[in-house]
């Protein structure tokens, strides 16, 4: 392995200006070799640490647990676990790295025509099971086309999600497809209003937009996309965990909402008050 101050110190290329542009035409950008896959194994490690090899030995939240109790299953589309990141040297060094590249894809300025920041929201490990298993957590089924943005209660669009592969995966992994300019069709509403559908059913209009092939990555590419892109993918068909990690910022100007968010404790929080420093740190 390489000497890890020199991969903490760099963990990450910087983006392209024909990446930056594809994000904006398309509302995704695939960034090939973008991360030492160094940092991968190392952040492979930490979350087979917290969740098992099977990626689905981590405890149950409350929330789960209740939900299991009442015979309802969790996610179906992965097991999310909260990595800490900003707390574990590997990850941090990385969060902050990928946020300089989250500056220029974000392409906002400042008044006096300076970059607007970027600030760090959340990160997870967000492994798909095997459909072919049961599993504690559910996570073992297709993610159905939707939009990210309303789930994360904020006041303005600019926010990204940079997926991780942390293992080399193709279509059969359960990889995402997206919907190709989908992310200039404004905000479509919450996956759970779609009934038994999904995105393009709620809003066929969308079917006449080309759909990207389902992601094959090699290990050190990632896929970005605005949380205004619609975007889903297959169930895991292998006997193994699609391990991945995901990363999600905000502009740095970003306000709360005022709506309930399972993502962060608004307890302390006013509606349209910004995201504080402490534990949305800006990052780029």
């Amino acid at each position: 392995m390489k000497d890890e101050s020199a991969v903490r110190a760099r963990p990450c290329r910087s983006v392209t200006v024909e990446e930056i542009d594809h994000l904006h035409e398309f509302g995704w950008v695939k960034l090939k070799g973008f991360v030492d896959p160094d940092v991968l194994r190392a952040m492979l490690d930490v979350a087979r640490e917290k969740m098992g090899d099977d990626a689905d030995g981590n405890p149950l939240s409350p929330a789960l647990e209740a939900a299991v109790a009442e015979g309802k299953a969790g996610l179906s589309y992965f097991n999310a676990q909260r990595s800490s990141g900003l707390s574990h040297p590997v990850m941090r060094s990385l969060i902050h790295d990928v946020g300089k590249s989250a500056q220029r894809l974000q392409r906002r300025t400042t008044a006096d025509g300076a970059d607007l920041g970027v600030r760090y929201y959340s990160d997870f490990f967000v492994p798909k099971l095997p459909a072919s298993k049961k599993s504690r957590h559910g996570g073992n089924g297709p993610t159905a086309f939707h939009q990210d943005f309303i789930t994360f209660s904020v006041d303005r669009s600019g926010g990204m999600t940079f997926w991780f592969p942390l293992e080399p995966y193709g279509p059969r992994a359960g990889t995402m497809s997206f919907v190709n300019g989908s992310h200039r069709a404004g905000v479509l509403g919450d996956y759970t209003t779609y009934g038994d559908g999904d995105a393009l059913d709620a809003f066929p209009e969308l079917r006449a937009l080309e759909v990207s092939e389902p992601m094959t990555y090699e290990l050190g590419d990632v896929t970005v996309h605005t949380h205004l892109t619609v975007h889903g993918a297959g169930p895991n068909m292998m006997e193994r965990p699609r391990w991945a990690y995901l990363l999600v910022t905000q502009p740095a100007d970003v306000c709360w909402n005022g709506s309930p968010c399972p993502n962060f404790d608004s307890t302390a929080m006013k509606p349209w008050e910004p995201f504080g420093d402490e534990r949305f740190p800006v990052i780029g």
